[in-house]
């Protein structure tokens, strides 16, 4: 336990937390490959390069009629239509005079360079005594290249169209499928450990609400904790809740390292008498306790615990044996596991998170991307009081484009960050008058 009477040292800015722990997330060796299907929030380990044009050639934007365009400079020109091209055929060169009768997607045939969607024409009859198609009135005058999608205008053969480094979205897997990649070469999936300490937290469904003994809380950090990690991409390894013991967080924690690339904790990392995270990461390896300069949020431990490809294979509590990573020429991985712990409460446990395990994590995986966007927007409320910490104000986006602010700014109300959009990212010293233009980080950004 650390003496009550030792200094506390000075509050570390976030960005400079960030920047430390950042400096130890070297990304994870080995690689990975998966089915595109299979892809969704995973990293690219490699260039994605097109091997084909997009669109291979002139193609449709309309169901209509290809034509010359010359052949309409007057309205309501009429033409013969001489051929039928549905998508996924190749018509004949288009003779002057005539016009194709086309579908979306379809390849435009030669000599045709317009397509008159079939809203701007009719349809009419053979001429007695002709056999055909039938006839078409053009009514209004075509543009040259009118709704016509040219080869090549997606895609280009050659060219890289997806980054390393790139967190694939849905819209990334369509890409890739469109150039024919039906499976992807993906970066590692860390392998997290996940636990909770606190003698006073209750797992949902084990005690009714009415049943609940004196300063007993449900854990809920446990529960969205465990869905960031997997919308991050991560392998999860649940240890659940660890006693208030150092024997017990001692175990878990060595446990744990033996398998896993990062192990998370919330709670424990403070300096009270049953605050044994500390204590037992110093014991296992190193650990540094940061007071970071944020609200809500402040207590924030990185450390390592030495970890050989011995021990990769120790067994863990309640899951069977996972194999060691295989790196490049089938080498078993030798490294340290990284530890991250978070504060107990709530609120700050979820910004401690976004704001330094999340980029993390990301880092791990050799992400391009670590920041989530933010924009410029208006705050409809007055906020008179500075504090001396940054802090990350939970709002909500009103009718009239501007941020309401939920009000209570605990961090102990998790409701907060259900009613509100996402977050102000709010200077040290500051206060905010109705109007002022602040920054908002939306925690549909983070949570992608």
């Amino acid at each position: 336990m650390a003496d009550p009477n030792t200094p506390r040292p000075p509050l570390m800015s976030l960005d400079d937390a960030l920047a430390r722990l950042l400096s130890h997330a070297a990304p994870l060796p080995g690689a990975d490959e998966a089915s595109t299907f299979e892809a969704d929030g995973r990293v690219l380990a490699q260039d994605l390069v097109a091997g084909l044009t997009v669109p291979p050639r002139d193609n449709s934007a309309m169901d209509g009629y290809a034509v010359r365009s010359a052949d309409c400079a007057a309205a309501d020109a009429v033409l013969q239509v001489a051929q039928r091209i549905p998508a996924g055929t190749v018509g004949q060169p288009l003779a002057a005079g005539t016009a194709a009768r086309i579908f979306t997607g379809a390849p435009v045939p030669e000599g045709a360079d317009a397509v008159v969607m079939q809203e701007d024409a009719e349809a009419l009859a053979a001429e007695e005594g002709t056999q055909g198609l039938g006839r078409v009135r053009i009514r209004q005058v075509p543009a040259a290249g009118q709704h016509i999608r040219r080869a090549g205008e997606d895609v280009q053969a050659g060219s890289v169209v997806l980054q390393r480094g790139t967190r694939l979205t849905p819209q990334a897997l369509g890409l890739a499928a469109s150039i024919g990649f039906a499976r992807l070469p993906l970066a590692p999936r860390p392998r997290v450990a996940l636990l909770s300490t606190g003698d006073e937290l209750v797992m949902p469904g084990d005690v009714p609400p009415e049943q609940m003994p004196p300063g007993a809380i449900y854990n809920s950090n446990r529960f969205f904790m465990r869905a960031l990690l997997q919308r991050l991409g991560c392998e999860v390894q649940d240890l659940g809740l660890v006693p208030d013991r150092l024997d017990a967080t001692l175990a878990a924690l060595s446990a744990a390292a033996a398998r896993n690339d990062v192990v998370i904790t919330t709670g424990g990392v403070s300096v009270g008498e049953e605050d044994h995270v500390r204590a037992a990461v110093e014991t296992l390896g190193t650990l540094e306790l940061w007071s970071v300069a944020m609200k809500p949020g402040k207590p924030f431990a990185y450390g390592s615990i030495a970890r050989q490809s011995s021990r990769r294979d120790a067994p863990s509590v309640g899951t069977p044996p996972v194999p060691p990573r295989q790196a490049r020429g089938g080498m078993d991985v030798s490294t340290a596991c990284h530890v991250c712990g978070l504060p107990g409460n709530p609120v700050s446990s979820f910004m401690t998170f976004m704001l330094l395990v999340r980029p993390f994590l990301l880092a791990l995986q050799g992400a391009a991307a670590l920041a989530p966007p933010s924009f410029e927007m208006r705050a409809d409320f007055d906020l008179p009081r500075a504090d001396r910490r940054r802090e990350f104000l939970r709002v909500r986006c009103n009718a009239e484009g501007g941020l309401d602010l939920f009000p209570n700014q605990s961090s102990g109300v998790l409701t907060s960050t259900v009613w509100g959009d996402g977050v102000i990212d709010h200077p040290a010293g500051r206060t905010i008058a109705r109007g002022d233009s602040v920054r908002f980080i939306p925690f549909a950004g983070w949570l992608a």
